[in-house]
């Protein structure tokens, strides 16, 4: 597949296919980098940014919704996950950053076992359960790929860059079954210190 040149948002978040991201929009390159992808009903690509630069995986989101315009031109928008991409290179022509992207999605077509599925879903409601949790959106239980339904709203970036370029469902949700095992019942004992 031939590279695809798209307009980059560098955000200190990682969104994944077909999960929601709320964005607010306030700077002008933003302004007419967002205008554009609704006037054409295209996709812009978001990508975690870092100290050192932006992570070399990101995935395309699409504007489902225009939530608030402001006088000054500023927006509040909905936007939805939609292809996991890998920057092949950055072009710096514009007031916003552009890359030419390599789509790709996973490599192992094989149903993830039940036993790894089930204890994911159990992680994901031990963690909705905790004090310090926001308020998370059901997650689609029939999406083939659950695990980014079930870890969008981790706080660890690096480790959801990390999910994102996984290219195996089974693999993601042997990570993040691992990852919970140990985030959530440190989450319990901090909870437990502050009362």
């Amino acid at each position: 597949m031939p590279a695809r040149l798209i307009p980059l948002f560098p955000l200190k978040g990682v969104v994944f296919p077909r999960t929601p991201l709320p964005l607010h929009i306030f700077e002008e390159r933003y302004k007419e980098m967002v205008g554009g992808s609704m006037r054409e009903q295209s996709e812009f690509g978001v990508v975690l940014a870092r100290d050192q630069g932006i992570a070399n995986a990101g995935c395309t989101v699409r504007v489902e919704k225009l939530l608030q315009m402001y006088p000054d031109g500023r927006m509040d928008i909905l936007t939805r996950g939609q292809r996991r991409f890998e920057i092949v290179s950055l072009i710096e022509d514009k007031e916003y950053l552009q890359a030419k992207v390599s789509y790709f999605d996973d490599e192992d077509p094989s149903a993830t076992p039940a036993d790894i599925r089930a204890q994911a879903v159990l992680h994901y409601r031990d963690l909705a359960r905790l004090p310090v949790s926001e308020e998370r959106a059901e997650p689609d239980m029939a999406d083939p790929q659950l695990s980014f339904q079930l870890a969008q709203s981790l706080p660890d970036l690096d480790f959801l860059s990390a999910l994102l370029r996984d290219r195996s469902e089974t693999g993601r949700l042997k990570q993040l079954n691992h990852y919970l095992s140990e985030y959530i019942p440190r989450q319990r004992i901090i909870e437990a210190v502050k009362a």
